[in-house]
């Protein structure tokens, strides 16, 4: 069984770069990952390609050179160019795709990138908006919409509103009295309304928030941290316990709550007992095995939700 990820959006949206950030990631936590770079224009690729169109290999050839067949254990990443045409209105990028999910059972899902500067214009916004929409409806994949560049969104000045705002993508009729005043948009008021209206019917797009580099490096730093951990023996592991005993100890002499002895009674029962500790550790490292990668997205929904904080409290000001 073969998964990826066809990547689109429009030209600068950081197609290349969240590329690159993915394959380093999927890399780290050990998953065999292949990217396709099917940018005839992008001569400067950061990452290494398994397939290159400026090459003009076919897929098969690459495939029987690597030893990467539909039984394989890979994860692809298509890197898209930023033709917006390819994947909202012709239907040769979206027969490829077909022909890889139907016939090659290929389980593929669509990450649809949009700079995230377009939330700083109202109009932008609302063409970014239509543009998700039209691309969901086209190559009728498993999608996700990505405001990419997170970490400059800052730079652009001030949000009409906060980022949950444009993200859950809210009452669209507020952007109306912001449009009203940029005399090029108040021409096209019905048509801006219309727009509106359409998007708000299908009620399909909204948005994730994404600072590859940030996610990546976050990434690094979790795994290096609880690597340090895995390492430790069950003798390096009892000494951890002996400290947390003593913490344990000087907390109950604390009384902080009524509950608090009843607590620390409990957690020294476990630091004392060797099959409970051996135990504890074995669990450990079964929960690091399976959940290392959801400790990364937790981090990015953590980045997300103190960027949001900023943009509510700078709103409420």
């Amino acid at each position: 069984m073969v998964f990826g990820q066809v990547v689109v959006g429009p030209p600068g949206s950081g197609k290349t770069t969240y590329c690159n950030g993915m394959s380093q990631f999927l890399t780290l936590i050990g998953r065999k990952v292949a990217v396709i770079n099917l940018d005839p224009a992008n001569d400067a690729l950061p990452y290494e390609c398994a397939v290159n169109i400026e090459d003009l290999i076919k897929l098969e050839d690459v495939m029987a050179e690597h030893g990467l067949g539909p039984n394989g254990d890979h994860y692809f990443l298509f890197d898209f160019p930023g033709q917006v045409e390819l994947f909202t209105l012709h239907s040769n990028a979206k027969n490829i795709i077909l022909e890889m999910t139907r016939k090659m059972d290929y389980r593929l899902a669509a990450v649809h990138l949009v700079d995230s500067h377009l939330c700083s214009d109202p109009g932008k916004y609302i063409s970014a908006l239509l543009l998700s929409l039209t691309t969901m409806l086209h190559l009728e994949l498993p999608h996700i919409n990505v405001l990419s560049k997170m970490d400059l969104i800052e730079s652009y000045g001030k949000l009409a509103f906060n980022l949950e705002f444009y993200t859950d993508v809210q009452d669209l009729s507020y952007l109306q009295q912001y449009l009203d005043q940029d005399p090029r948009s108040a021409k096209y008021r019905k048509l801006t309304k219309a727009l509106c209206e359409v998007i708000e019917d299908f009620s399909l797009v909204s948005f994730a928030t994404l600072d590859i580099q940030f996610f990546f490096l976050q990434t690094v730093r979790t795994r290096r941290v609880l690597g340090i951990l895995l390492s430790l023996s069950i003798k390096q592991m009892d000494m951890c316990l002996l400290v947390l005993k003593e913490i344990l100890l000087s907390l109950a002499k604390l009384q902080l709550g009524p509950w608090t002895g009843i607590i620390t009674d409990i957690l020294l029962n476990f630091a004392y007992d060797m099959h409970i500790r051996y135990m504890l550790f074995v669990i450990f490292k079964i929960i690091f095995l399976l959940c290392s990668a959801k400790l990364s997205f937790l981090i990015a929904e953590v980045t997300t939700a103190a960027v949001q904080e900023k943009y509510m409290k700078d709103d409420d000001d």
